[in-house]
């Protein structure tokens, strides 16, 4: 896969690291990408943080990457040169699929690409994108909005859920679980997570009660587990379990383990050769067939296809 990131003038630091840290080399236990950044005018790119980036790439870049990234800038407020919004557009023209980090979703909008579509971006910066761009929809909620061959994903530490979400997508759970397991970060949130949260991430749970039992339903996906049970553990009632578990998460309870439920599954169908059936026993679903129905709901298909897009496993 061929990734360029478009780095404007003003680009964002954390932004810049973000998609190289997920896209560079992580050594020989993981295959790597033909990752670089691009820019208007190689040469040196200043930063938000007024220290200069040297760029070897042009515009010509975007020509024919698989994936190309629109990262943040400072000055977002003023739209990208015609020349950029002509290879954002190219590229999406010629089947790439195209993606922006945080208000690099105001380039994407500024191209047109995002007409007629839902996206995100920061949240501080939600309603600016609907005010100049009324003809998107702007959900302000969201960490990231997969529309297809377009993704756009909200702002600062999100563009780590954006790049691990088109990891997933493009190249299944293993890789995308890989590579957060290098980076030291949780391998998916669901993209209609709250973009602020007390604290983000179950993984990162202060709460050691909560934290405790997160960890042992993480260990435990083949028992029903309910809400009764988990709250019964947290030695919390059930109303202030499913208070607290919010307010940490930003999902339910419900939400959470479905999403770890199929989130298992799907490293399991792509990384063994175990039946579906006992794929479901192991995730804690009754039958294959109530794996294949919330797989279908959840996913667009089921899960025997699902492994034959990622294995010769028929």
């Amino acid at each position: 896969m061929t990734v360029a990131a478009y780095t404007p003038p003003g680009v964002g630091m954390l932004a810049v690291g973000i998609v190289t840290e997920v896209f560079g080399p992580h050594g020989e236990a993981l295959d790597g990408f033909d990752f670089a950044l691009c820019t208007d005018r190689p040469g040196p790119v200043p930063t938000d943080l007024g220290v200069p980036l040297t760029i070897t790439h042009g515009l010509e870049r975007l020509a024919s990457a698989d994936l190309v990234i629109a990262l943040p800038w400072a000055g977002f407020r003023t739209p990208p040169a015609p020349a950029v919004l002509g290879a954002l557009s190219a590229a999406h023209e010629r089947g790439a699929l195209v993606a922006a980090h945080c208000v690099g979703a105001f380039a994407l909008a500024a191209a047109g690409l995002l007409d007629g579509r839902r996206a995100t971006t920061h949240w501080r910066f939600a309603e600016l994108l609907a005010q100049r761009h009324p003809e998107v929809t702007v959900e302000s909620d969201a960490l990231y909005i997969d529309e297809g061959r377009i993704i756009t994903g909200a702002g600062a530490a999100a563009g780590f859920d954006l790049c691990l979400h088109l990891l997933r997508r493009e190249h299944g759970a293993a890789m995308a679980n890989a590579v957060a397991r290098d980076v030291v970060l949780p391998s998916h949130r669901d993209g209609g997570q709250a973009q602020y949260l007390a604290a983000p991430v179950p993984e990162d749970c202060r709460d050691e009660r909560l934290a405790e039992v997160l960890a042992w339903a993480r260990g435990n996906l083949h028992q029903p587990l309910p809400v009764a049970e988990l709250a019964r553990r947290a030695m919390m009632s059930k109303r202030t379990f499913a208070r607290r578990f919010t307010a940490a998460t930003g999902t339910t309870p419900h939400a959470w383990l479905r999403s770890l439920r199929l989130g298992t599954a799907e490293e399991l169908l792509e990384t063994t050769d175990l039946p579906v059936e006992e794929i479901a026993r192991r995730v804690g679903y009754g039958s294959a067939a109530v794996l294949r129905d919330q797989f279908v709901r959840r996913r667009g298909v089921p899960p025997r296809s699902y492994r034959r897009s990622f294995t010769n496993t028929p």
